[in-house]
């Protein structure tokens, strides 16, 4: 965490939403709004003389947009920012994820009634979201326009183990969106085992990244339905607030359970259900994220005979749940985010389906 008050540039074109945010925020003592603005122009010209320790921006603003201006930041001036935003509609979280692409670091929803009483149930989320991403390093974004998209090469290393696996399972929440991306996009179109995902996301969201990682990536990516069968080359994502398992004859299965380390999804729920009907035959990766859902089931894949993965937390936009993980023993490896699909392509599936 930053040392001294956490400074807050506030980026708002709407003056109700504006006061009511301010109003929560300068509750806090650990936090002060050293600036506002209507716009993206506006917060550009602020940054140098306020030195925010974190940006919170809305998504729809005149002359220059949350996309726009995330982009301007991370170019320029590189600074934890947080989308504020109503926007669940699907052209609007298209642009929401291209935002977190383009170096944002989470989203909040904003109260889509715009009452005063609707932000104050939010409070104490979005007040503990903000001191966890203000501790966060960002680093400068090269111009999406300048960045050349080049498929990574499989390792040629020989397999880490003598039977290949039958599916991956993936967990992620605070920058998993973007972890995500790093992965499964370099994962082709012939990838031979099913993938199941956790994503810890806000409500109304999800369709929106599920709409944007099968854009970006060669797997076809979906919601899960109760009773398919996962089918490789596949990537399931379980619906809003609903865990993600399998079923004794290796089906889908979805549930409204009661939140596993606070969260449903959970990650945990998807490894140990994962644990219990692969055993020795899966996958498991732990993302990024705050907490430690996902660690108790990494380590349960761990004892099943499964290979389990921890993105390292230099690569981590918040390194809680795979620090958890790796205290407890559960991973195996401990690899950069950029190291981990082509250690997958290479050492851990051969290679040989491209």
């Amino acid at each position: 965490m930053p040392s001294g008050p956490i400074r807050l540039l506030l980026v708002e074109d709407s003056p109700v939403a504006l006061v009511l945010l301010q109003r929560i925020l300068q509750e806090a003592p650990d936090m002060e709004v050293v600036g506002v603005a209507r716009n993206g122009q506006e917060a550009l010209a602020l940054i140098p003389t306020v030195k925010p320790t974190l940006i919170c921006t809305d998504l729809h603003m005149p002359k220059m947009d949350g996309l726009e201006f995330t982009e301007e930041v991370m170019a320029r001036c590189p600074c934890p920012i947080l989308v504020i935003s109503a926007s669940v509609q699907k052209e609007d979280t298209q642009t929401v994820f291209r935002i977190l692409e383009a170096g944002a670091l989470d989203i909040f929803p904003k109260p889509r009634t715009g009452l005063a009483s609707e932000y104050e149930k939010t409070k104490a989320e979005l007040l503990a979201k903000i001191r966890v991403l203000a501790g966060v390093s960002v680093f400068t974004h090269r111009r999406r326009s300048s960045i050349p998209i080049a498929p990574i090469a499989p390792t040629t290393s020989a397999p880490v183990r003598n039977s290949r696996p039958r599916i991956l399972a993936l967990g992620a929440s605070t920058g998993g969106p973007q972890a995500l991306l790093a992965i499964v996009q370099q994962l082709p179109k012939t990838f031979p085992v099913p993938v199941l995902c956790v994503q810890h996301i806000s409500d109304g969201f999800l369709q929106g990244l599920v709409d944007w990682l099968d854009h970006s990536c060669a797997l076809r990516i979906t919601i899960a339905t109760p009773g398919a069968v996962p089918q490789p080359g596949v990537v399931y994502f379980p619906p809003e607030r609903h865990h993600l398992e399998l079923d004794l004859g290796g089906r889908l299965q979805l549930s409204q359970g009661a939140p596993v380390a606070g969260h449903c999804p959970s990650v945990s729920v998807m490894f140990k259900s994962v644990a219990a009907y692969y055993r020795r035959s899966a996958v498991g990766v732990l993302l990024t994220g705050m907490g430690r859902d996902g660690a108790d089931g990494l380590h349960a894949l761990a004892q099943a005979g499964s290979l389990t993965i921890a993105q390292d937390e230099a690569s981590c936009v918040v390194f809680g749940m795979p620090k958890e993980a790796i205290a407890l023993g559960a991973a195996q490896q401990v690899l950069p985010l950029g190291a981990i699909a082509p250690f997958l392509l290479g050492s851990v599936f051969g290679g040989d389906f491209l």
